[in-house]
C-alpha cells in the first residue's frame, strides 16, 4: 500500500513539473525604450504548447486596431515610425491563447508642459485659477509654480498654502495654482508651471493680466457718451433747419398779389365796352 501511495505521488510530482515546464513565457525586445525618436518592438513567444489564434499590441489598455493580427507564429512585431509625447506609454504584446500570453514594455519619453491657456485675464479684487497639463510618460511626479520678476526676469518660487492668497492642487498630469484677492499691481505678469518626472524637467509660461473694477462699466459709459451726443447733434440740426423750412413754405404757398393800378386799368376798359 505505501509503495501504491509513493508511485502516486512520483507521478503527481512529475506530472507539475512537466505542467511547470509547459508555461509559455515571452521575451521581449527591446524591453524598455528610453527617449528615443523611433523604436521596433518585438515578441517572442517560448516554450509553448498552446494553440495560438492570433496576436495584437496594446497602449496603455487600448488595443492597437493596427497591430491586430490572426496569425498562429509565436512572433509579433510592432514599428513605432515617430515616438512623441503622445506615443509614449505603457505597450503590451498580447499572444491569443488559451489562456492568452502578454508582456510589457514601456516606452518612455521626456515631460511635455503645456498651458491650458497662455494669456488669461482677471478682475480686481476677485479670484482666478491657472492651469498646466502634462503629456508624455513617466507623467511629472513633482509639479512647482513660480513668478518672474517683470524687471530681471528672476523667477520667485510661490509657497502653496498661503492663506488668502494661494493654493496648488497637482496629479500626475495637471496641476493649477488659484490665485485670490487680486492686487492690479502686485499680481499681474508672468507665471511659470514645472513639471519634474524621472527624464527630466519641463515648464509653460502664462500671461496674467489684472483688470480695474470699471473695466466692465467703461464700455457702458461710452455707448452712453455716444447716444448723448448723437441726441446732441440730432437736436441741434433739427433747431437750425426749421425757420429755413418755414420761410420758405410761406414764400411758395403765397400767390402774387395785384396792384392797385391793374385793378383801376381793368374797371376802365370795361367802362368803355359798355358805353360803346
Amino acid at each position: 500500500m505505501k509503495l501504491v501511495g509513493g508511485f502516486v505521488a512520483l507521478l503527481m510530482c512529475c506530472y507539475r513539473a512537466d505542467a511547470a515546464a509547459t508555461v509559455p513565457k515571452v521575451i521581449a525586445d527591446p524591453s524598455e525604450v528610453v527617449n528615443q525618436t523611433s523604436a521596433v518592438l518585438v515578441c517572442n513567444l517560448t516554450e509553448n504548447t498552446l494553440l495560438i489564434k492570433g496576436s495584437h499590441w496594446l497602449l496603455n489598455g487600448k488595443v492597437l486596431d493596427s497591430s491586430k493580427s490572426t496569425d498562429a507564429s509565436p512572433s509579433t512585431t510592432l514599428h513605432l515610425e515617430k515616438i512623441t509625447v503622445r506615443s509614449g506609454g505603457k505597450y503590451e504584446c498580447v499572444f491569443e491563447t488559451d489562456p492568452p500570453v502578454k508582456k510589457e514594455v514601456q516606452v518612455k519619453t521626456p515631460p511635455h508642459v503645456a498651458a491650458y491657456k497662455h494669456s488669461e485675464n482677471g478682475d480686481e479684487n476677485d479670484k482666478i485659477v491657472l492651469t498646466c497639463v502634462s503629456h508624455g510618460y513617466p507623467l511629472p511626479f513633482n509639479w512647482s509654480w513660480f513668478k518672474s520678476d517683470e524687471v530681471d526676469g528672476r523667477q520667485s518660487a510661490i509657497a502653496n498654502g498661503t492663506v488668502g492668497k494661494y493654493e496648488i492642487k497637482s496629479t500626475p498630469n495637471k496641476t493649477t495654482l488659484l490665485i485670490q484677492d487680486l492686487d492690479i499691481e502686485l499680481d499681474k505678469g508672468e507665471y511659470v508651471c514645472s513639471g519634474t518626472s524621472d527624464l527630466g524637467t519641463a515648464s509653460a509660461k502664462i500671461q496674467l493680466r489684472v483688470r480695474s473694477r470699471m473695466a466692465a462699466v467703461w464700455p457702458f459709459l461710452g455707448i452712453v457718451a455716444e447716444v448723448i451726443v448723437l441726441v446732441t447733434i440730432i437736436f441741434i440740426y433739427e433747431k437750425r433747419r426749421k425757420p429755413d423750412e418755414i420761410t420758405d413754405d410761406d414764400d411758395s404757398g403765397s400767390a402774387p398779389l395785384k396792384s392797385n393800378s391793374d385793378t383801376n386799368h381793368k374797371d376802365k376798359t370795361v367802362r368803355q365796352r359798355n358805353s360803346s
